[in-house]
């Protein structure tokens, strides 16, 4: 095996990051290990799909890839962005420590980091699959999804090509993800603007925001959702998303997004501490005994003020 040594700028919340990683690992398509602390999934890399093993240490992260593939340092930058390694999580951290609110939190968890996708396409359509259910539903109807019509690569499968699932026949979509009709013409709506050759990278926060409502059966909690884990843009926020909304006493989704002015320009990073303390914590390490909501968030909400959806909580 070749082995790569990537440097993070800044700590890094390894566990936090690991964690985050195998809550969405799809069967089939990736393998975790907790306590050896690695992940493996398929990387596209000139022209195949590499098998590639993350194992993160104390101080970096070393990526286990095959000796025969070429150019294996190529594949060190998609992997940084990937994992967020190039953000300077000390900068971030100091930063949002000065809203006395989150600082418990991001004092616990220093070294955060905005753990996307490797590709965008899977993250809209694990997004889009895993619509108003549990993450362990989404991650079996991702499974069938690859067992159906995933690409075998070194003992694992990589996720169809938008062009190959654009393709399917509704009906037979449907009836292989066992998704609603409502879901399956969401994905395949997907499937066809990604085929068409649309990406998000390069687009502002707010453009890509537009662009992804302007698909059917995509609402603003996805729209927001996808702006921070497929566009891993730093200062955007979900302010529908019931854990988040939980997590800073039970407000209402105007009072969150008042609440993450405050973290700007690094709001998305904040939406992941709050994330990482409800949902990606290690056993009995959870639910930081030091953090506290803001008491003027626990007020209750004005008529006009806007509930979060409880539909969405699984879907971190």
């Amino acid at each position: 095996m070749t082995l790569l040594r990537l440097f993070p700028q800044g700590p890094t919340d390894s566990e936090t990051a690991l964690r985050m990683l195998v809550a969405h690992a799809i069967p089939g398509a990736e393998e975790a290990d907790i306590p050896g602390r690695t992940y493996t999934r398929l990387l596209p890399h000139a022209g195949a799909s590499v098998r590639v093993t993350v194992a993160f240490t104390e101080d970096h992260v070393a990526v286990d890839l095959p000796d025969e593939i070429p150019d294996p340092d190529g594949l060190a930058v998609p992997i940084r962005r990937w994992l967020d390694l190039d953000s300077d999580t000390t900068r971030i951290a100091g930063a949002l420590a000065a809203d006395p609110m989150i600082r418990p939190l991001v004092e616990h968890r220093p070294g955060i980091r905005l753990i996307g996708y490797p590709d965008e396409f899977e993250a809209v359509t694990a997004t889009v699959v895993g619509q108003l259910v549990s993450l362990a539903a989404a991650r079996t109807f991702m499974g069938r999804l690859v067992a159906a019509y995933g690409t075998p690569a070194a003992g694992l499968k990589a996720l169809p090509a938008p062009q190959d699932l654009a393709v399917i026949p509704d009906a037979e979509l449907k009836a292989a993800i066992g998704l609603t009709g409502a879901r399956t013409r969401t994905l395949r709506a997907v499937a066809q603007k990604w085929a068409d050759g649309f990406t998000l990278a390069h687009l502002t926060a707010d453009e890509a925001r537009r662009a992804l409502l302007a698909l059917p059966g995509i609402g603003p909690w996805t729209a927001d959702y996808l702006t921070v884990r497929a566009l891993q843009h730093p200062d955007t926020f979900a302010p529908g998303d019931l854990v988040a909304c939980r997590a800073l006493g039970s407000v209402t989704a105007d009072q969150a997004r008042t609440t993450a002015e405050r973290w700007a320009p690094w709001r998305s990073y904040g939406l992941m501490h709050l994330w990482a303390d409800a949902a990606y914590a290690a056993p009995g390490r959870g639910g930081t005994r030091a953090w506290k909501p803001d008491p003027d968030l626990t007020l209750l909400p004005e008529p006009t003020s806007s509930p979060c959806r409880a539909a969405i909580a699984p879907r971190r």
